[in-house]
């Protein structure tokens, strides 16, 4: 099993865009991207543009590539809206459109899916709480509906994903951010396995105590640890939310600390793939020339 993650916070862009090989499959999960349309008050650096611009490009290859597409929710930095021909005769695993989904979300997806004609021209399954098991021993396991964040939010619920091939597996947490939810939690902690990669996005703390509560972060933080402590991943990817913070790793210096001791790699996006690490939107201040440190 390869896993490559295509796009990420830590690599410039609002994403979590993540290609898996395994078992004769390329399957692409959530390959989207997008910018912050305003930080620190702020519009988007040139600079976010053109990264912005890169990352499609590898996003659109590797969506040409895959013979599987996993949607986990219908935010626009987790799938290419304005270009569902770039989907026809792929595979779609995706987020219920139609249940346990926000007004939103339920939009979205009737304009990518339905009025664009690509359910027509895909396979679209619905993926809610299932397990799709493929030709050559692919295994793919959904969660129910989780929420994105905190219980109630009203950016609604995502899908979690578990994929395996023979005897590696890969879980994917998409936007839970820790997860906050216990619900949440418990399924990532009852299909996590020695040997498990793990990728989870982070609570944002940059939030806290303005649009998230500062217990919910808190609880989304002590709930990542607990994936350490009690899940015991070989690799645990953490990134999106998080790492749009500057001082993210202050937030987690006791998760480092447990993960080092438990002999886990805890990085982010950019160290797993071994780049450099660019949070072009954390740094926006610093790229405007606007911040007395740069």
């Amino acid at each position: 099993m390869r896993i490559k993650i295509i796009a990420a916070d830590s690599l410039g862009v609002r994403s979590i865009a993540t290609v898996v090989e395994a078992c004769g499959y390329t399957i692409g999960i959530d390959l989207g991207a997008a910018l912050g349309p305003r930080r620190y008050g702020l519009p988007p650096h040139e600079l976010e543009y053109e990264r912005l611009i890169e990352s499609l490009n590898r996003i659109t290859k590797w969506i040409e590539n895959s013979s599987i597409i996993i949607i986990t929710h219908y935010h626009y930095d987790h799938y290419v809206r304005d270009s569902p021909e770039l989907y026809y005769g792929k595979t779609l695993l995706v987020k219920d459109p139609l249940n346990n989904i926000n007004r939103s979300q339920r939009v979205r997806s009737y304009l990518f899916l339905k009025k664009s004609g690509l359910e027509e021209r895909a396979n679209i399954v619905y993926a809610d709480s299932r397990e799709l098991v493929f030709e050559g021993g692919l295994r793919i396991t959904f969660s129910k509906p989780s929420w994105h964040g905190e219980a109630g939010t009203k950016l609604g619920k995502v899908l979690m994903a578990k994929i395996e091939c023979e005897n590696e597996t890969f879980i994917y947490g998409s936007d839970v951010q820790g997860p906050m939810d216990d619900e949440a939690l418990n399924i990532l902690l009852k299909w996590i396995r020695p040997g498990s990669t793990v990728l989870i996005d982070g609570p944002p703390t940059y939030f806290a105590g303005y649009k998230v509560s500062w217990d919910s972060v808190t609880k989304g933080l002590r709930n990542m640890l607990r994936i350490i402590k009690e899940g015991r991943p070989s690799t645990l990817i953490v990134d999106h939310h998080l790492v749009r913070d500057l001082n993210y790793r202050k937030w987690i210096e006791e998760h480092i600390t447990e993960a080092a001791n438990m002999d886990i790699r805890l990085v982010n996006a950019a160290e797993y793939m071994g780049l450099k690490e660019e949070p072009l939107e954390a740094l926006r201040k610093q790229l405007w020339g606007r911040d007395p440190g740069s």
